[in-house]
């Protein structure tokens, strides 16, 4: 077997294993990066950019939000379930971390909001010079040339199997597969692992969560995520946390289609249950996890989204009522073509109907349930929402045929958590003491969010791999430092 020397090995280059290499060897230490695929970055190269408080471009656009304040909201959230010194450690650096990857030559486009009811935190990547998608992948590529500037190596196509530990229980080697099926050793005295958690393994999110892929979890399975991290660090003694999912919601088979279609059916209209009956203050879709957890716990995990021809009307002559960073076309002029398409190719989850009557049939609602939840819900558009107490500005009355309903089923862009650490990022075994030499970042660690992932913060799940990469590379620079 091939044996290369190095001092720490970091197990993957998503946005956290980059910042934790590149962090690591600007504190000096030789770092040598195994990368499974052919490329870096990741399910993060599909992002837009990370979470910042504090920043240059917050206070530059007047934007009210301070660590304080964030802490305290996010605490609040999580109802303090959540390591509250690494939360704290986080936002307190994350201003520093856009700093530093400016410093690389990474632009960012300003500091949004995510939806209407979301904070400023959300720190978009430009492209172009403006607003795009995929800057994430920008980001990645300027962080990997900073580190390779500083003497990391990357190996790609190259998955890690294994960490080895010496007869003290301290890290000492990483065992990898070359393109051609050839082993190498990798001798080090510290490991990160980083390999973005396991969206890409049905067994294990069923095992760990309940949810069972493509029946009602229709997560985003990215090629590669298996959570083989999650296992090699257990191997070398890990202790495990809960593992959740990054929770939102979808129509499962219209989401790679035209914007139309999602962003007029995720506008804050009725919605309702396999029983015909409303669960939610429609006015929270525009935050995916909380519309997320509200339809995983319905019958049949489905929620339906129904408006109707006057509905649709509005939205093509006014704009409509709720805008997103993601799903926000210029115009849904081309709703109806795409909906008589997708009904054309058979799409289970886009409805039509003459009546209410004929959509509750579709949906395999009992028609009288609909019909009296309509009548209740429309009287309340003439007054209030007596039962949730929607913005009166979102009651829409559903009357005028033809009649539009979506099917939306829980998603989420991956899994969190698998790996306990601590503030330091170092991974802690079943005593809680650190693993010597053993390091970990990103969502194989996130248990912060609790059991809800904090979408009112925007940008936090690229913000937490990148602060933590940091936190993990600096760590294990200075243990490596310790150990000469």
């Amino acid at each position: 077997m091939r044996r290369i020397e190095t001092e720490i090995v970091v197990i993957a280059a998503g946005p956290s294993g980059l910042a934790a290499a590149a962090q690591a060897a600007e504190n000096g230490a030789r770092v040598v990066v195994l990368e499974k695929n052919s490329t870096v970055g990741g399910a993060a190269n599909m992002g837009m950019g990370p979470l910042g408080i504090g920043t240059r471009q917050q206070k530059s656009m007047m934007v009210d939000i301070s660590v304080e304040r964030a802490f305290k909201m996010f605490m609040e959230y999580t109802h303090w379930r959540v390591d509250a010194t690494l939360v704290k450690r986080y936002f307190e650096n994350s201003a520093n971390t856009i700093t530093w990857l400016e410093e690389m030559g990474v632009q960012f486009a300003g500091a949004y909001k995510y939806f209407p009811k979301s904070e400023q935190t959300w720190h978009i990547v430009a492209v172009n010079g403006g607003i795009g998608r995929n800057g994430g992948a920008i980001m990645n590529k300027a962080i990997m040339e900073y580190a390779r500037e500083h003497g990391v190596e990357f190996y790609l196509e190259t998955p890690a199997q294994r960490i080895l530990t010496d007869g003290q229980g301290k890290v000492c080697a990483v065992i990898g597969r070359g393109p051609e099926g050839e082993e190498t050793e990798f001798r080090c005295k510290a490991v990160v692992v980083a390999t973005g958690g396991a969206g890409d393994n049905p067994e294990m999110i069923k095992e760990r969560t309940g949810y069972s892929y493509k029946e009602d979890m229709f997560n985003f399975a990215i090629p590669g995520l298996k959570g083989d991290g999650i296992r090699m660090a257990c191997e070398a003694g890990a202790a495990t946390t809960n593992m959740t999912v990054e929770m939102i919601y979808i129509l499962p088979h219209s989401d790679t289609g035209p914007d139309s279609v999602p962003a007029v059916l995720m506008q804050p209209n009725l919605m309702v249950n396999q029983l015909g009956k409303r669960f939610i203050n429609e006015e929270e879709m525009q935050n995916n996890t909380f519309t997320g957890n509200a339809i995983a716990i319905q019958k049949g995990r489905v929620g339906y989204s129904i408006i109707d021809s006057t509905i649709l009307k509005g939205y093509k002559r006014n704009g409509l009522d709720v805008i997103n960073f993601v799903h926000d076309p210029d115009d849904v002029s081309d709703f109806d073509e795409v909906v008589e398409d997708y009904i054309l190719q058979g799409n289970p989850d886009i409805i039509k109907a003459d009546s209410i009557e004929e959509l509750a049939e579709k949906l395999g609602i009992v028609p009288e349930a609909l019909l009296d939840t309509v009548d209740e819900y429309n009287d309340m558009c003439d007054r209030s929402d007596e039962l949730f107490f929607k913005n009166k500005t979102y009651m829409k009355p559903v009357v005028k045929a033809p009649f539009y309903a979506g099917c939306f089923r829980p998603s989420a862009y991956g899994t969190l958590g698998g790996i306990k650490i601590n503030d330091r990022a170092e991974v802690l075994d079943k005593e809680w003491l650190p693993v010597p030499g053993l390091y970990a970042a990103g969502t194989d660690t996130c248990t912060i969010y609790g059991d809800s992932y904090m979408f009112l913060l925007p940008g936090n799940t690229m913000g937490y791999c990148l602060n933590t990469g940091r936190f993990a590379g600096e760590s294990a620079a200075e243990y490596v430092r310790a150990e000469e």
